[in-house]
């Protein structure tokens, strides 16, 4: 376990996000997602009676299928498991979700078509991993055809591919400083955009008496 110990505890809720990113036979993507919510304890509900411990309290699913550019050309949803009868009746609505692009402000943007009561709060909840799920499928598997169609070497310590995936996400311009290790003090900035680092400088070889 890479955390630390923890105290004595008990298991009370558990949630697993499940997400794939797909690339069909014609051309477009898949992108999929699966959430399911479960209590440790069995508890009395309203619409379905009794919910058995460990039994979903939600089970949902989520697809959005797109193209190369990340342009939503349909969106499918599905409540398999809800607290309320009336929750699945949201699923039909992120439909509206096609014609969209994944792209900065798409959050926003999927808020006014499935938001509030157009909606369901778990399924928007996924949009987010979704949206990065579909940056992960496209871009790499994109720059990896590239590569390969350039011949260039797939060897251990290359820097080739992971180099033509952060041009796919826009390059510098759209990564730099976003986190640790695309921060401007960063070895990877230093080595990929070195008119851009601002680190200190590489220690000088020791020369030789």
């Amino acid at each position: 376990m890479p955390l630390s110990p923890p105290q004595e505890r008990e298991l009370l809720h558990s949630r697993d996000i499940v997400l794939r990113g797909y690339q069909r036979a014609d051309g477009l993507y898949d992108i999929e997602a699966q959430l399911t919510d479960a209590k440790s304890y069995g508890f009395a509900n309203h619409d379905r009676g009794y919910v058995r411990a460990g039994e979903p309290i939600h089970g949902m699913w989520l697809r959005l299928t797109v193209d190369a550019q990340r342009n939503i050309i349909a969106c499918e949803a599905a409540s398999d498991y809800t607290p309320y009868t009336i929750c699945p009746t949201a699923a039909p609505n992120f439909a509206r979700l096609a014609g969209l692009r994944i792209k900065p402000g798409f959050l926003k943007e999927a808020a006014k078509r499935v938001g509030g009561t157009h909606g369901c709060t778990h399924l928007r909840e996924l949009l987010q991993q979704m949206a990065t799920t579909a940056y992960q499928t496209i871009d790499p598997a994109r720059a990896k055809r590239e590569a390969d169609a350039a011949g260039e070497a797939d060897t251990p310590g290359s820097d080739r591919l992971d180099a033509r995936i952060s041009d796919k996400m826009g390059g510098a311009p759209a990564i730099l400083n976003t986190c640790v290790a695309y921060g401007s003090a960063s070895p990877v900035i230093r080595r990929r955009w070195p008119h851009l680092y601002t680190g200190p400088a590489e220690p000088e070889a020791a020369t030789a008496e």
